[in-house]
């Protein structure tokens, strides 16, 4: 299993009580600390949204995923550099190959591209971008997906599509990357989102349990043998919400200090919804040994990495570092 980790960015009230002007060096330190030869993580990510979560806030700081796509490159040496996901809507989509072209060749080809139809509703009407149905979603996702294909296999991209009209788009130079940056379909639609990855991804990225994760795979291969594809090429992935302790006492201090800390700014519905993240099917929240006999049961269905958010990680590496030192080496390749 291979393993990356999110860096906090705001989005999920993350950097609460943190100053503004303090946010990049905590990010940066925690980014550098995962680009540590010994650290264990392939990989550092970054969420592609505009406000917070599950309370859109009007004070609370939320980064822009690509400008910190291109710090990050510029920065780190050894990680390689994802969104999760970015929301193919956000950006024109030849527009978008470009600036991830010039990331790759800034990161020396270190960038994972995660792409996907985008669902929050409150950022996309407040940027102006209307909200069109899930269908006219995973239609502008498969435009997309082709633009950038075209653009960093080619180096240039034309589409008359629904959505964007593309007329000889330059993306010179292309990525350092053979084949184009690695593409993660990120969502588990059974009938587009899942056949695109089909067709497209390097990577897929779905949640929801053990049993949703082997329902979705299954439907993947389905996919797959259709097109004629190897279905042990693409790489399946998960993110996880992370809180592990020593012990029950130590479990129940961390989580109840991630509480203390989101409940002044989310009030006591909204602090409700964000607990809510670390007793669903997908959260990794135990001892060490529960939380690699959980990963484990992932591993034998087939996930190949995990990504992991820690909510403490900008306030105390502890618990991360726990994770590096014990579950990690328990389950990687």
């Amino acid at each position: 299993m291979r393993f990356g980790m999110f860096i906090p960015q705001g989005w999920r009230h993350d950097l609460v009580d943190i100053d503004p002007a303090e946010h990049w060096q905590t990010m940066h330190d925690l980014a550098a600390h995962a680009d540590a030869p010994d650290s264990g993580w392939e990989s550092i990510w970054v969420y592609d949204h505009f406000h917070t979560v599950p309370v859109p806030s009007a004070t609370e700081a939320t980064h822009e995923a690509w400008t910190l796509m291109a710090a990050y490159a510029a920065s780190t040496t050894r990680v390689r550099l994802g969104q999760m996901c970015t929301c193919v809507a956000y950006r024109n989509p030849a527009y978008l190959a470009k600036v991830a072209a010039t990331v790759d060749l800034i990161s020396g080809g270190r960038l994972e591209m995660g792409i996907g139809a985008g669902w929050y509703e409150h950022e996309w009407r407040a940027y102006g971008y209307g909200f069109p149905d899930a269908p006219a979603r995973l239609r502008m996702l498969r435009e997309g997906v082709d633009v950038m294909h075209q653009a960093w296999t080619t180096g240039s991209a034309t589409l008359d599509g629904e959505f964007w009209q593309i007329d000889g788009a330059v993306v010179q130079p292309k990525p350092l990357q053979e084949g184009g940056i690695p593409m993660w379909i990120a969502g588990g639609g059974e009938k587009v989102t899942l056949k695109i990855a089909a067709q497209y991804a390097s990577y897929t990225n779905f949640n929801g349990g053990t049993e949703v994760f082997a329902e979705k795979s299954a439907i993947l291969r389905g996919h797959t043998d259709r097109l004629g594809r190897e279905f042990d090429s693409i790489v399946r992935s998960a993110n996880f919400n992370t809180i592990v302790g020593t012990d029950a006492a130590d479990l129940a201090r961390r989580l109840a200090a991630v509480e203390a800390r989101v409940a002044p700014h989310l009030g006591p519905d909204g602090t409700a919804r964000y607990m809510a993240h670390y007793s669903a099917p997908e959260a990794l929240v135990g001892t060490v040994d529960e939380v690699v006999a959980k990963l484990s049961q992932y591993r034998d269905l087939g996930l190949g990495y995990a990504i992991h958010v820690f909510p403490e990680a900008a306030y105390d590496r502890s618990g991360l570092e726990l994770f590096e030192r014990e579950v990690i080496p328990a389950l990687a390749e």
